[in-house]
């Protein structure tokens, strides 16, 4: 039973005792998927190479004894675009799961809710439409800008005349609002003159991590770390959303102001991983479940282990992107979602939510 109240996921099981277990396995995981991840490629490069020349590129220690050649495709290609998969997908993850808890609802994720399309159309109106307000920073200004708009529209349209807000009109109202804000996306790129800008802009819109460099993950990266650690100090008050508005309100939450700061600080977390991958679906939506049947539903351990292993899971998500039709390349959103899309229909299909009924 976990703080407020509410058993775990998994038919009302206790939580395993071994979290720190858990915990280091998805740290080794982690570890090993970036190794593996550095690895492939059309030239082969020892996984003792990829860290040598990773330790001397970040403190100057040893003496290389590897090509050049290797060592820029480590340091210059490889390793920035599987650090950026790991940053986004665990970013994609955690706001999956405040997102769940604050619309506790379990079919909610950035994608599903809008999020990622309004960051989409921010970002796509600096791309395309030459938008440059905030210099080197308004592309990611702009998708976070776009994200807490969307964000803010669904829970609008949602909203009944009585002031309740059901599951299904939070899904029925994110489908809505993604489809409007693709369209506003496509007139865009329509709109574009340049032929290879429109083909750019039309690949980032289904994500891709191809032009990753060491300093888009500066950004990213800050977001992460501080909503992580903001969330999870907000563990307790996550928790109680998931038992329900009367007891939240029972436990000292202020429900309408902590989810609207919820709301605000995951449309930040969504704008800035939307900016440097583009729109990357279903992460959100898959990992969170998945960490809660083997943690439970405390989101003290949710949340780190959801930033894990949706970081496992972008990362090898990329992979097949870059490796199934080698030498051509797929769009990383294209791998996600046909995996994803199963799931949500698996979600769709189960008696009762992930948090002990529909989320009504």
């Amino acid at each position: 039973m976990d703080e407020t109240g509410g058993k775990g996921e998994g038919g009302g099981k206790p939580v395993a005792s071994g979290f720190s277990g858990v915990l280091l396995a998805l740290l080794a995981g982690l570890f090993a998927s970036v190794t593996l991840a550095t690895i492939v490629g059309p030239v082969w490069i020892s996984p003792l190479t990829v860290w040598k020349v990773a330790l001397h590129e970040a403190t100057g220690f040893l003496r290389p004894d590897w090509s050049a050649a290797e060592g820029q495709i480590v340091w210059q290609i490889r390793f920035p675009r599987v650090l950026l998969a790991a940053v986004v997908g665990a970013g994609l993850s955690v706001v999956g799961t405040a997102l769940q808890a604050a619309v506790r609802n379990p079919l909610a994720d950035p994608f599903v809710l809008g999020g990622s399309s309004g960051a989409s159309v921010g970002a796509v109106l600096v791309i395309a439409g030459g938008v440059q307000f905030f210099g080197i920073y308004s592309l990611s200004v702009a998708a976070f800008v776009g994200a807490s708009v969307a964000f803010v529209l669904v829970l609008a349209l949602a909203r009944s005349p009585g002031g309740h807000t059901s599951p299904l009109r939070l899904i029925l109202a994110g489908v809505a609002a993604s489809y409007a804000l693709s369209a506003v996306t496509s007139f865009l790129v329509l709109r574009a003159d340049d032929p290879e800008e429109v083909r750019s802009v039309l690949f980032w819109t289904l994500g891709s991590l191809g032009g990753a460099r060491w300093e888009y993950l500066t950004l990213p990266s800050a977001a992460l770390i501080g909503g992580t650690a903001l969330l999870l100090a907000q563990s307790r008050s996550l928790n109680a959303l998931l038992a329900g508005e009367e007891t939240a309100v029972t436990l000292g939450v202020e429900t309408d102001g902590f989810r609207r700061r919820l709301l605000i600080l995951c449309g930040l977390l969504t704008g800035t991983m939307v900016a440097v991958s583009g729109t990357i679906g279903f992460v959100g939506l898959m990992v969170p479940h998945t960490v809660r049947l083997v943690v439970g539903a405390d989101h003290r351990r949710v949340l780190p282990a959801a930033a894990l292993s949706g970081a496992i899971l972008l990362v090898w998500a990329d992979v097949v992107a870059r490796t199934a039709i080698s030498p051509e390349e797929m769009p990383v959103g294209v791998v996600t979602s046909l995996a994803g899309a199963p799931f949500f229909l698996w979600l769709m299909r189960r008696k009762r939510g992930a948090f002990g009924g529909e989320g009504g």
